[in-house]
Order: C-alpha cells, then sequence, then structure tokens
C-alpha cells in the first residue's frame, strides 16, 4: 500500500527538476498527478513516464501566472481524477536579470514575484475550496536558502520570502479545515536548469560551477539532487508528517547556516 492511495496531487513545473522527480515519486506510492507545465514537450515526457511506472498522470499545458489558466487547469484535475488531495506549487526560478535593486528593470521584477508567488497564490485560491471538500489535504510550497539569507538576487529572495510568510498564514487559516501548509527551502539543485549553467558551449565549467565547486569542498552536502528534495515533498504530502503545519524546512545541505557563520 502507497503512502497517496486514493489520492490526487496537482503538481506546478513537473516537466522538470525537482516537481517531476516528484511526481514520478508521487505516483509510485499511488498518486494520480496533474503535470501542470508551460513546456509541453517536457510535460508529455512526465506524463509518459507516470504511465510507464503503472501511474496515472494527465498533462495540462499552463501558464501558472494566468489566472484563467490556473483556474481551468485545477477544475480540469478535478473532472479528470474525481478530487483534489495535495498542491504542491514547485514551478518557479529566478533570471539573470535579477539584478541589485537600483538597477532592477520593473518588468523584471513583476515577472520574478508572479513566477515565484502569485502562482502558488493562485494554485491555493482555486485548489483549497476541492481540499476542504475533500476533508482536509497537503499544500506544499517552495521557498529557497536565498529567501532565509541575504541575497544578490532581490526579486527572487523578496519573492521566495514572501512564501514563508504566506505559507504561516494557510496553515492558519484552515488548519480548521485539515489542511496542512508547509514549505521546503532547498539550497543548490542537480536540476536541468542548473546543469545548464554550469557548462558552457565548448563543455568548460562556469564561473558558477566553479563556485559551487568551491562551496561543496567546504560543506558536502550543499548540492541535492531532485530525488532527494521529491522524497521530503512526499513526506509532507503523506500522513507522516500531519504533526507538521506552518513549517519551512531547509533542505539546502547546511548552505544557509554556513552563510550565516561565515566570516
Amino acid at each position: 500500500m502507497g503512502k497517496l492511495d486514493g489520492k490526487v496531487a496537482f503538481i506546478t513545473g513537473a516537466g522538470a527538476g525537482i516537481a517531476k522527480a516528484a511526481a514520478l515519486t508521487f505516483a509510485r506510492e499511488g498518486a494520480r498527478i496533474a503535470i501542470i507545465e508551460l513546456n509541453a514537450e517536457a510535460g508529455a515526457q512526465t506524463e509518459a513516464a507516470v504511465a510507464a511506472q503503472g501511474g496515472q498522470g494527465l498533462f495540462i499545458k499552463t501558464d501558472v501566472t494566468d489566472p484563467a489558466q490556473m483556474q481551468a487547469a485545477v477544475e480540469r484535475t478535478v473532472a479528470r481524477f474525481g478530487g483534489l488531495n495535495v498542491i504542491m506549487n514547485c514551478a518557479g526560478g529566478s533570471t539573470q536579470r535579477d539584478f541589485p535593486v537600483h538597477e532592477m528593470d520593473l518588468a523584471n521584477w513583476h515577472h520574478t514575484i508572479a513566477l515565484n508567488l502569485l502562482h502558488p497564490f493562485l494554485s491555493c485560491q482555486y485548489g483549497i475550496p476541492h481540499l476542504m471538500k475533500a476533508g482536509g489535504g497537503s499544500i506544499i510550497n517552495f521557498a529557497s536558502s536565498l529567501g532565509m539569507v541575504g541575497s544578490v538576487k532581490p526579486a527572487y529572495a523578496a519573492a521566495k520570502g514572501g512564501i514563508v510568510a504566506f505559507t504561516r498564514t494557510l496553515a492558519a487559516q484552515y488548519a480548521q479545515h485539515g489542511i496542512r501548509a508547509n514549505a521546503i527551502a532547498p539550497g543548490v539543485v542537480r536540476s536541468e536548469r542548473q546543469l545548464g549553467r554550469w557548462e558552457d558551449p565548448n563543455g568548460e565549467k562556469t564561473p558558477a560551477r566553479l563556485a559551487y565547486d568551491n562551496l561543496k569542498k567546504l560543506y558536502p552536502f550543499s548540492v541535492s539532487e531532485p530525488s532527494e528534495i521529491a522524497a521530503l515533498a512526499l513526506f509532507l504530502a503523506s500522513d507522516d508528517s500531519r504533526m507538521m503545519t506552518g513549517a519551512t524546512v531547509s533542505a539546502d545541505g547546511g548552505k544557509s547556516a554556513y552563510l550565516k557563520v561565515a566570516p
């Protein structure tokens, strides 16, 4: 018997990285998966991967920053699977134009906030009524180690710091409905996007990769695999974590602790 037997999970960004790993992990534990992804090829690949291991997945091409598309994605999920039990808001990311505040382009600020903070709000706004109808459920948001310490990326840090406060608020507002809300704050994850930053077109290490190599020498657990974060998400989605709500779980291998004590 799987830890998520009979459950329906709505996972954003499930075409790659942590969210794809979570979709496969949750499916192996018995959940039916709504694969919310803008990249059609990536979303279809995740749907096929879920099916290949005997699970049920539904890819829904969605711009997670668009309210109408998010509402439609939730409604399509419920229509297909009959309900909703888990919301995992994993889509997100920063840009190379996340400059210091006095140099910040306003359009980049709005895009980063929409992708990382507005989209979880939309998932919850349209999804929570279905969690309530189901008698409860689990919400898993994604913060970041950069939302927990000072950062050179003000828009991304502001959005991820906002996720921490938003998660606590969800926990307080919906506990009476049996809904738990927690957040995960990863550090560096060896995802497809990150790997793309680590090698230049000639296959050489980039400055970003060299910086992380140096960090890993100091903190050998500072780079995680998507499957490791997915395992934590499974814990938060399942009844194993029934006493946890309103928490932000740091999963950065000690990176944020190191930054707090570094000279």
